[in-house]
């Protein structure tokens, strides 16, 4: 279903230079404007404005959208021509930050808020210096809690998926041409590179397959995808029970289960050091994972290393050894992941896990 207003107006072509013109810095972060966004999706302003507030649930607070005080719209005005479809009205604009554009995808409907969503997300990836100098823009949590949103554009999400899944390529291929030019800009696609790979949307929308008999991990910097995979495959293969034991948790930790099995329950042993995860969180983890009961229960300090039991106290229980949280795997540093078969070391630890079952519930703010 198209649009009803694509038919009469024009839509905005969108690549890397034309989104560049439209990134204004205010507050100390970049943003868009409302009525450059609804050229580029194919609204008048008002009716653009009028789905956001339709859904101003989704983006409340600055860190999605505000609107621009007389002061920095001024500003912007001193710096720009304006040849967009902003027709000089008293109304003062809002500005919508990266997190607030990706929610848009989640809001707008159509065949055109597909096509121009995906073509936001593939000239964004191209501006390689925007990237770099707003890299810490999006934060984990927000991100992550933004692919909780995205039910209702499941199929959008399977075609930027498609395309994403090809990014190792294409910075490969980027690599290349840049490499032609100068040294200056070659140690700047190194930095990119990185920047790419850590992107936090990468455990939502990338997958890669792991080998099923695989008994060790070797993640390795700069791979998150891969070290999502890898935890995720693990999950798959209990058959009761998921035990994890990670004083570090986020609304991550929770992403990383949804391959579990029907009917398999899910304990997480943690002191939610930094209180990285909200209960907020997790209700919207229950929304979309109503199947995957989570219990919470404290560690009592007793632990540092992080653990992951499958089918504890079964015939075929299994144990790993992770280096590092899970939410954490081979972003900055390589990690590994090594299944456990010492007699000794599983009587030990099962020795902790009772010890631990008997704590107070951990009780998310």
């Amino acid at each position: 279903m198209k649009n009803a207003e694509e038919s009469d107006m024009k839509i905005a072509v969108i690549d890397d230079r034309s989104i560049r013109d439209k990134i204004y810095e205010v507050r100390g972060v970049k943003v868009m404007l409302d009525f450059e966004l609804a050229e580029i999706y194919g609204y008048e302003t008002k009716n653009f404005n009028r789905q956001v507030k339709n859904n101003a649930e989704r983006f409340e607070g600055d860190e999605f959208m505000f609107q621009l005080t007389k002061a920095e719209f001024a500003e912007i005005l001193r710096c720009k021509n304006f040849t967009s479809n902003w027709g000089g009205t008293r109304y003062l604009p809002h500005a919508f930050t990266e997190q607030g554009i990706y929610l848009l995808m989640t809001v707008l409907r159509g065949d055109l808020a597909v096509r121009q969503s995906r073509a936001l997300v593939m000239a964004f990836k191209a501006m390689k210096d925007y990237i770099v100098e707003t890299q810490d823009l999006v934060s984990q949590r927000d991100l992550l809690r933004l692919s909780l949103q995205t039910n209702e554009n499941t199929e959008a999400i399977r075609r930027l998926q498609s395309w994403l899944g090809d990014q190792q390529k294409i910075v490969a291929e980027q690599q290349k041409l840049l490499l032609e030019h100068d040294d200056m800009l070659a140690e700047a696609l190194t930095e990119i590179g990185e920047t790419l790979k850590k992107s936090d949307i990468s455990p939502v929308l990338l997958q890669f397959d792991v080998p099923e008999d695989q008994k060790e991990f070797l993640l390795r910097e700069g791979h998150p995808a891969k070290a999502d995979a890898a935890y995720m495959n693990i999950y798959s293969k209990a058959k009761k029970s998921v035990y994890i034991v990670d004083n570090y948790i986020n609304i991550k930790t929770l992403r990383l289960l949804q391959d579990v099995k029907p009917g398999v329950t899910v304990t997480i042993f943690s002191d939610n050091l930094r209180h990285q995860l909200h209960a907020s969180d997790y209700a919207d983890f229950q929304v979309e994972f109503p199947s995957i009961p989570v219990t919470f229960i404290t560690t009592g300090g007793i632990m540092h290393d992080r653990f992951i039991i499958l089918d504890y106290d079964e015939s075929d229980e299994r144990i790993y050894h992770s280096g590092a949280s899970s939410k954490d795997a081979a972003i900055r540093l390589t990690t590994a992941i090594t299944e456990l078969t010492s007699s000794d070391m599983k009587s030990h630890l099962h020795s902790l896990i009772n010890q631990m079952k008997n704590n107070p519930v951990l009780l998310l703010r």
